[in-house]
């Protein structure tokens, strides 16, 4: 008898062969690239009921899992349930799934608990993949494997090992070719994970965790859902919109996170504005309250929009049994760049496909698609001219990040809409990421050109390179500064503008300028205020020959340009310049302060700070926000930049400009 059976799949097969051969290519491609109505689909349902399942599901969550199967499974399909442990036992016949076949499995799911020793995958898939049914062909069938723990055959771990290699190597391989696909459901982080995600990329099927087994219901939908699509209505702030084509629905209600059977309230308000619920509900409805859910399936239903007065879980859907449907090709689990995923729909009245464009042009159809943290984007498939086949087409070869993606397509006919969701997978090869997408350079920085044509440019590079300007200060104390302590700082606020002439020189040759300029400034400053109390007219212009004498009787520290080609010589020549400058300028103002009064000298003296510090510190500040554009960095530490940054006399604006010649002369 085996033999005959044999015999006849072989010549089947053949049959089938020398058919594909003999079609056109061209038909071939065009029959893949369009929507076909699918077929019955067969649904077989592994159970594990080992005896770590009392830790893993104590509350045996499994029961309320199956029976959401049983009653969502359409009908015409074919389906069984096995459980396994040590041994393999068929909970419920495969069959074609009716209503006794339905009220049989959510009777015989009391018999699911978890007293078995082992865990005997391997044989648990070897009897339900068995050839006797649907004649060995698994082209359509779908196993929905749960577990929670590893393969145990034996004590023995290396037994077990072997037996993983059998599974994976051997009898999934021989399964697949025949059509086989594997949808396994992880219950805990304890089940072999690598193991099961093996199983599920070999035959193209989907993996699942179920961290919890309140999870388990979403974890089963999800896994019917991928092998047997079916057609929804988009809810809408709790409502849909039923249509004359209906000749069913079933609303499939989670509960809220804090809901529990005592606390849970739901109610279904027809068009008419009656509200039902599971205690008062009329023949054509059949509701069923499960822990974690609720699913009303509503015979014949009246034409318009349905509401739920209740909380909506996460998954919550409604599916529809319509003469009219809309038909999405199959998508796979996973996808990338290099295989990207078709979609295809069309609309089918009966068994015909649908290509009026009076019936199309009416149509939105929206293709969306949602990360895992909720960000969606969506996208127009409906152009003004519907599609002269009835095919709606696009392909997605590229998404921000790795990881699961749920496809919503939704139309809207005005009288009708129908929806369609899949879960999916988009995968990146190691060691190519996604392009990040480029980060926005800062706004101020963009504003910095205007003051940047000014020559300071060559400036700019060196004080972004903060590293930089922290390195220096080591040297700082190889060359100390005895005499006074304004080079210090000037040497710190010199370094950070990174120059390329050594430190100390610049320090020395800026604090000897400084304060030259600034005794100088304070005793012409003096000089002139008693000269314009004697006389107005004749006191500016004594005043301005004074400026211009008293910058001739100095030229002799004019060796200030040597501290460049020679670095070695300038702190001599500072030093120099500082003595004798200051030998002069202390005889200038003794000469002055006999004819001053105590109150001048007062005033005098803070005016070197009040004037000398904003000249030196309002200037550089401005150059270096417009130069180097470091608005957002903490300046605190620069607040007193060098002098001749700006102004190389350290002079406010509204001094004469002679003054300012005069000191550049100098320089």
């Amino acid at each position: 008898m085996k033999a005959l059976i044999a015999l006849k799949h072989r010549l089947l097969s053949l049959f089938a062969l020398v058919i594909a051969l003999s079609l056109p290519l061209p038909l071939a491609a065009q029959e893949a690239d369009d929507v076909q109505l699918p077929g019955q689909s067969d649904v077989r349902i592994i159970v594990d009921i080992s005896g770590s399942m009392k830790d893993t599901d104590p509350q045996n969550l499994r029961q309320p899992a199956v029976r959401l199967l049983a009653r969502l499974l359409p009908e015409g399909a074919t389906a069984g349930v096995w459980t396994f442990g040590q041994y393999v036992n068929m909970l419920v016949p495969h069959r074609e799934v009716t209503d006794q076949w339905r009220e049989m499995a959510i009777e015989r799911s009391e018999q699911i608990n978890s007293v078995a020793l082992r865990t005997n995958l391997g044989k648990a898939i070897e009897v339900a993949s068995d050839s006797y049914y649907t004649d060995g062909d698994l082209s359509s069938t779908h196993f929905i494997l749960l577990t929670d723990g590893k393969v145990d055959i034996s004590a023995d771990s290396a037994a077990n090992s072997a037996e993983e290699q059998r599974i994976l190597e051997k009898m999934v391989p021989a399964l697949v070719a025949r059509g086989a696909t594997f949808h396994p459901v992880a219950l805990s982080e304890a089940a072999d994970t690598d193991f099961l995600r093996a199983l599920a990329a070999k035959s193209g099927g989907r993996y699942q965790i179920a961290e919890t087994a309140d999870a388990l219901n979403l974890a089963f939908l999800e896994a019917l859902n991928t092998a047997v699509p079916q057609e929804q209505i988009p809810i809408e702030g709790n409502a849909f919109t039923v249509d004359d084509g209906v000749r069913e629905f079933t609303a499939l209600i989670f509960w809220g996170d804090a809901e529990t059977s005592a606390t849970r309230e739901l109610e279904l308000v027809r068009p008419d504005g009656e509200a039902v619920n599971l205690a008062d509900s009329p023949d054509n409805i059949r509701w069923a309250r499960e822990a974690g859910y609720d699913l009303i399936t509503v015979d014949e239903p009246v034409a318009g929009e349905w509401r739920l007065n209740g909380e909506l879980g996460e998954g919550s859907r409604v599916t529809v049994v319509s003469d009219l449907r809309m038909v999405v090709n199959p998508l796979p689990t996973t996808f990338s760049a290099e295989r990207p995923v078709d979609i295809r729909i069309a609309f089918f009245e009966e068994q015909e496909k649908i290509t009026n464009p009076d019936f199309l042009g009416v149509l939105d159809v929206e293709l969306t698609i949602t990360s895992e943290d909720g960000r969606s984007g969506t996208k127009v498939l409906s152009a003004e001219q519907p599609p002269e086949d009835g095919t709606y087409r696009d392909s997605v070869n590229r998404l921000p990040a790795a990881g699961l993606y749920r496809i919503d397509v939704v139309a809207d006919g005005q009288t009708f809409s129908r929806k369609f969701s899949a879960t999916v997978g988009f995968t990146v090869p190691e060691g190519a990421e996604p392009v990040a997408e480029p980060l926005v350079a800062p706004q101020p920085e963009a504003e910095v050109p205007k003051p940047v044509a000014e020559q300071p440019e060559p400036e700019i590079a060196p004080p972004i390179d903060v590293s930089q300007v922290e390195e220096p200060p080591a040297p700082a104390a190889e060359q100390p500064e005895p005499e006074q302590p304004e080079p210090e700082s000037a040497e710190l606020e010199e370094r950070q503008d990174s120059f390329p002439v050594p430190m100390w020189m610049i320090a020395a040759a800026a604090g000897g300028v400084a304060l030259f300029a600034g005794v100088v400034w304070v005793a012409l400053r003096q000089r002139k205020k008693r000269r314009e109390a004697q006389a107005e007219a004749a006191a500016e212009r004594e005043t301005l020959e004074d400026l211009e004498e008293k910058p001739e009787s100095e030229p002799e520290p004019e060796p200030e340009p040597e501290p460049e080609p020679e670095p070695e010589e300038i702190p001599e020549v500072t030093e120099e310049m500082a003595d004798d400058d200051m030998s002069e300028l202390e005889a200038v103002v003794d000469e002055h302060e006999a004819t001053l009064q105590a109150e001048d000298e007062e005033e005098n003296i803070p005016e070197l700070e009040d004037v000398a510090d904003p000249s030196d510190a309002d200037a550089p500040e401005d150059d270096d926000g417009e130069e180097f554009g470091l608005e957002d960095f903490d300046l605190s530490e620069f607040d007193d930049l060098p002098d001749f940054d700006q102004d190389e006399s350290g002079l406010p604006d509204n001094d004469p400009k002679k003054k300012a010649d005069d000191k550049d002369q100098k320089k």
